[in-house]
């Protein structure tokens, strides 16, 4: 499978975190003396799942490297654009390309055998998008105080990873998903609709487990959608405040 992986974020200067990147990328924010992005890509090298990669967001000069032939290209300004644009290098790349994984630039302290627990894991069915989450009692055990945002469902409370598998025709398909995620992007209602607001509704008082959240989801979705509860604390140990970065620095200097 080939990864894509997003590194296009830049702080602005009301973000906590630009004091750190200096109106450079996120992902090149220095982690005990790498950065951000480059402890992505050491465990994506390593990794027996992955062939190619497509690096979105910065380019050669930023000194970044993976072993893994690697492709760069720029910053399309938004999340979305960016796996579009990602999603079809990949294409160019590898046009028998069906699925692809998609991992965040800003999850450092990955391993090469989380990536691949991940694809394998999510390749045991053949739907159109996988979505990694993570218990609560798992962070909070893995890294205690990094204050992350949990969604409280019936029996379970989950934190969202940032590695994910996704079909290619989900991305750019007219029909696809990315093209309605598009078109609703600037509209917290339409964003809504498209979850539908009566699964907004069960999760919000939490009258739904796991399962019963993603069938709703994928029913409004026009997709096969699937959850994948990792055990892996790591994939869902973004960077986006101070004292998580800290944290990580602390935890990756080890």
């Amino acid at each position: 499978m080939d990864a894509l992986v997003t590194a296009g974020g830049v702080p602005s200067r009301d973000d906590p975190l630009y004091e750190y990147s200096q109106g450079e990328s996120k992902a090149l924010i220095d982690i005990a003396g790498k950065p951000m992005v480059q402890w992505v890509l050491d465990a994506i090298s390593d990794a027996k799942k992955v062939e190619n990669v497509v690096v979105v967001g910065i380019d050669e000069s930023s000194g970044v490297t993976c072993k893994k032939p690697t492709s760069f290209i720029p910053n399309h300004g938004n999340m979305i654009d960016n796996i579009r644009a990602g999603t079809e290098e990949v294409v160019n790349i590898n046009p028998d390309a069906k699925y692809m994984l998609i991992v965040s630039g800003d999850i450092p302290a990955i391993s090469p055998e989380m990536v691949d627990w991940t694809v394998d894991t999510c390749m045991e069915t053949q739907d159109d998008m996988y979505y990694s989450v993570v218990e609560r009692e798992v962070m909070e055990k893995r890294f205690p105080g990094s204050k992350r945002t949990y969604t409280k469902l019936k029996g379970i409370h989950l934190s969202g990873g940032d590695m994910s598998v996704v079909s290619k025709d989900s991305v750019l398909s007219k029909q696809g998903l990315w093209n309605r995620l598009e078109a609703a992007r600037k509209n917290p209602l339409k964003s809504a609709a498209l979850v539908g607001f009566d699964t907004l509704f069960l999760i919000l008082f939490r009258l739904v487990d796991l399962d019963g959240a993603v069938k709703n989801a994928s029913k409004r979705l026009k997709l096969k959608a699937r959850a994948v509860v990792s055990p892996y604390a790591e994939i869902a140990m973004d960077i986006d405040k101070p004292h998580q970065l800290e944290i990580l620095r602390a935890d990756l200097s080890k």
